[in-house]
């Protein structure tokens, strides 16, 4: 599975309360929770996000609240992809659960720019800045966590498997 996007990049501890602030948690529309999505952080993501773009974060990403809808809100707002330095232990469940890759890569962070170009190979475990030209190695997924992520996510997963 590849995925190839422009980097909208943010920094450590970014917690699930600016990717979709409480105050939108009554509702599990995905759209919706998408048009809301790092509004708190970064009241122009909405509308510079693209299909298919790659969020990049620093150190502990998704930390907070272990509210499932910040992964949601991600993925709906058309993220394909998130990189960070590392994440929070539930949101990265969260994430795979929901079928948004993230991939823990502390060097590709550390030389990765906003609108750089990326392309993430995560069944090689291999990340490419086109715009630098760099490369970078991370762990490659498990089978099985590729199958989720293919899926859409873990419920369609276990629906697929029936």
């Amino acid at each position: 599975m590849n995925y190839i996007g422009d980097v909208i990049k943010y920094g450590d501890n970014v917690d699930t309360d600016v990717i979709i602030p409480a105050r939108y948690l009554n509702t599990s529309d995905h759209a919706e929770l998408a048009k809301h999505c790092m509004e708190d952080l970064d009241k122009t993501f909405v509308s510079r996000v693209k299909k298919g773009d790659i969020m990049v974060g620093g150190f502990n990403f998704g930390c907070g609240s272990s509210r499932e809808h910040a992964p949601i809100a991600i993925k709906a707002s058309g993220i394909s992809c998130v990189v960070a330095k590392s994440f929070a232990r539930i949101f990265y469940r969260n994430a795979i659960n929901i079928g948004l890759p993230i991939v823990e890569c502390p060097e590709c962070v550390d030389e990765t720019n906003e609108g750089d170009r990326l392309e993430i190979d995560l069944e090689k475990g291999e990340i490419i800045n086109h715009t630098s030209g760099k490369k970078y190695k991370t762990n490659a997924f498990p089978d099985f966590i590729q199958e989720i992520i293919r899926a859409g996510g873990l419920i369609q997963y276990i629906r697929n498997r029936k």
